[in-house]
């Protein structure tokens, strides 16, 4: 069986707005937790990318959202 490369976006949940306002204060923690240590690991490995908007603001702390989907269209995402 071939296994091919994964890319950051492959690990990812993208929430709607709606999605994440549903989602309570544990849910979020869970999820900022499991970002970083995803985005933690592809660094870890040699993965070389920008570091994206949506990591930044979990690291701070800051709400994700301000408009549209967490995880616009960027290149950086679909990148192997």
């Amino acid at each position: 069986m071939s296994q091919g490369s994964v890319s950051f976006k492959d690990v990812t949940v993208d929430f709607t707005q709606e999605e994440w306002q549903q989602l309570d204060s544990a849910q979020k923690a869970l999820y900022r937790d499991v970002m970083l240590e995803n985005y933690c690991h592809f660094v870890s490995v040699g993965f070389h990318m920008t570091k994206p908007d949506m990591i930044r603001k979990l690291e701070q702390g800051k709400e994700l959202w301000t408009t549209g989907r967490i995880f616009p269209s960027r290149s950086y995402l679909g990148n192997n």
